[in-house]
C-alpha cells in the first residue's frame, strides 16, 4: 500500500483536523527515522491530543488493518519506531502534560509525551525523586522509556523504568481503553498487565497515560572520579566497592580509548595515557554520605588510582559527568561511522567480557570502544569504522557477531536497555529460545490479533 485508502483518509481528517494530520511526503519524512538512522516513509502522521483520539485511531486502524507506529522523541537506537511496513506514525508530542505529582502517595501521573528530564525536575521541585535517568533524559519521552524499558546511569541502585511503573492507560487495537495497575505501590490483583507494556516496544497498544513511583529526594549526593593505569585496576576497584558494602547510585566505566577521545574534545582532568576510569556516584543523608564516601575511597585507593577527584556540589558533579555525557560524540575521532551494541553480562563476568572484546578487536584489526554502566554489567560496545571501506565494514560485521556470541556464552543478554527493535531481530531467538519466543508471539496474537502494532519489531 503506497497511499491511504480514500475512505480511511476522510475518517482520519475528521478525527485529526488541521495540522494534527500530516500527509505530504516531505512533511512526513522526519517521522520515518529514529536515532538508529534507519528510515522508512510513513503513509501519514497523526498528532493526537487525548486518549479519545487514540481510541478512534486504533478503531479505524483495526478496521482497515493499518499498521500503527507509536513515536515519542525517536531517541531509540535500534529502529524501534521506523515504519518498515507502510502505515501511520503516531506522534505523542501533543500529549505532554504532567497531570499529577503527589507527595503523599509518592506518585506522578503523566501523558506519554512528557520529557523525562521535565518530570525529574518537576518532582525535584517538590522534594521528590523520579529515579530512572537514561542518557537521553533531557529529550526522551516517558512512554518511549516505558516501551524500551530504559535504564540509565542510576540503574545500579534504582533499577530500570520497569521498577517505577505502577500503572498505565493503554489503547488497544480496536479502540478499547485499558486502565492497568493503580496508584498503589503494592498491587497483585491479577496478572501484571501494566508491566507487560514495559519493554513491549510498542507492539501491544498505545500508552496514553503512565502512573509512576516517586521517592523522597535524597538529601545529598557526591561523585568520585577514579582514573587508573590499567583496566584491571579499574575493574578490581569496582569489585572492591561492592565488597565494601556500598551500593552506588551510579558506577560508570570509561576505557582508555574513551579517555583519549574525550581529551581531543577539550580539557580533561586525567593524565595523558590513562587507561581506564570509574565515575562513582552515591546519595543519601548528609551524615551517611560522608561515611559512605570515605568507605568508597578506602575501597578504591588500594588499586593505585593515578587520579582521585571528588565532587560534592551540583556544579562540581556536572563538570565530572559532562565528560561521560560526551562519549557518544567523542568516539567519532576514531572514524566517520559507528555501530553500537548494549550488551549486559552477569556482574562478575564484566572484566572477562571487556578483555575478550579487546581480543576480538585486535584479532580482526578493528576499533571497538567499551564503556558504560559497569555497576550493573551493562556494557556499551561501539564499533567505529569507515563505511566506505568495504573490507573494514565486513570485519566490523564479524566483530559484532563475535561480541554477541561471546555475550551469550557468558550468560549475558544481547541488549541491556536499548531494546531489540529492528537491529537485533536476528538474535532474539538465540537469546530466549524457541519456546519462549513462541510464548511472546502468543501474547502478541492475543492482544493484537491482526498484527497492526509496530509490526516486525522486537520479537
Amino acid at each position: 500500500m503506497s497511499t491511504l485508502p480514500h475512505s480511511l483518509l476522510r475518517s482520519l481528517q475528521a478525527v485529526f483536523p488541521g495540522d494534527a494530520l500530516i500527509l505530504g511526503q516531505e512533511e512526513t519524512l522526519t517521522f520515518g527515522k529514529d536515532a538508529s538512522r534507519k528510515f522508512a516513509q510513513p503513509l501519514a502522521v497523526v498528532r493526537p491530543e487525548s486518549t479519545e483520539h487514540c481510541s478512534e485511531l486504533l478503531r479505524l486502524a483495526q478496521e482497515w488493518r493499518m499498521p500503527i507506529y507509536a513515536r515519542g522523541r525517536a531517541t531509540n537506537v535500534v529502529g524501534g519506531c521506523v515504519p518498515t511496513t507502510p502505515g501511520i506514525v503516531v506522534s505523542t508530542a501533543r500529549m505532554a502534560r504532567i497531570l499529577d505529582i503527589d507527595g503523599d502517595d509518592f506518585v506522578a501521573v503523566c501523558q506519554p509525551g512528557v520529557v523525562t528530564g521535565d518530570l525529574q525536575e518537576a518532582a525535584k521541585a517538590k522534594g521528590l525523586l523520579y529515579a530512572p535517568d537514561p542518557a537521553s533524559a533531557q529529550f526522551s519521552s516517558i512512554a518511549g522509556n516505558i516501551a524500551m524499558n530504559a535504564g540509565g546511569l542510576r540503574a545500579v541502585k534504582y533499577g530500570c523504568t520497569r521498577d517505577w511503573v505502577l500503572g498505565v492507560e493503554a489503547v488497544m487495537p480496536g479502540g478499547t481503553v485499558l486502565r492497568l495497575g493503580s496508584r498503589c505501590h503494592k498491587d497483585v490483583a491479577g496478572l501484571d498487565l501494566a508491566r507487560l507494556f514495559v519493554g513491549s516496544e510498542g507492539t501491544l497498544g498505545l500508552i496514553t497515560e503512565a502512573t509512576l513511583k516517586l521517592l523522597p529526594l535524597p538529601e545529598s549526593q557526591a561523585t568520585l572520579l577514579a582514573v587508573f593505569p590499567s583496566d584491571d585496576q579499574a575493574l578490581a576497584a569496582m569489585r572492591d566497592v561492592f565488597r565494601a558494602g556500598i551500593l552506588p547510585t551510579a558506577m560508570e566505566f570509561m576505557s582508555g580509548d574513551v579517555l583519549w577521545a574525550l581529551g581531543r574534545l577539550g580539557a580533561v582532568p586525567w593524565p595523558e595515557g590513562s587507561k581506564a576510569a570509574l565515575l562513582i556516584s552515591i546519595d543519601g543523608s548528609h551524615e551517611a554520605l560522608k561515611h559512605d564516601l570515605e568507605r568508597v575511597r578506602r575501597a578504591v585507593e588500594p588499586n593505585a588510582p593515578s587520579l582521585l577527584e571528588q565532587a560534592s556540589t551540583p556544579q562540581e558533579e556536572d563538570a565530572l559527568w559532562s565528560h561521560r555525557r560526551q562519549v557518544n560524540q567523542a568516539v567519532f575521532v576514531y572514524g566517520p561511522d559507528k555501530s553500537s551494541d548494549d550488551i549486559a553480562v552477569p556482574r562478575g563476568r564484566v572484566g572477562e567480557t571487556v578483555k575478550r572484546i579487546s581480543e576480538i578487536a585486535r584479532k580482526l584489526d578493528v576499533k571497538i570502544i567499551t564503556y558504560g554502566h559497569l555497576g550493573d554489567g551493562n556494557i556499551h560496545v561501539n564499533y567505529v569504522f569507515d563505511a566506505a571501506d568495504k573490507g573494514e565494514s565486513n570485519r566490523i560485521k564479524d566483530a559484532k557477531t563475535q561480541v554477541l556470541e561471546l555475550t551469550l556464552s557468558l550468560g549475558g543478554t544481547i541488549t541491556g536497555e536499548h531494546g531489540v527493535g529492528l537491529s537485533k531481530m536476528g538474535w532474539i531467538a538465540r537469546k530466549v529460545g524457541p519456546d519462549a519466543l513462541a510464548a511472546m508471539h502468543a501474547v502478541k496474537a492475543a492482544l493484537d490479533p491482526l498484527g497492526i502494532m509496530n509490526p516486525g519489531k522486537g520479537y
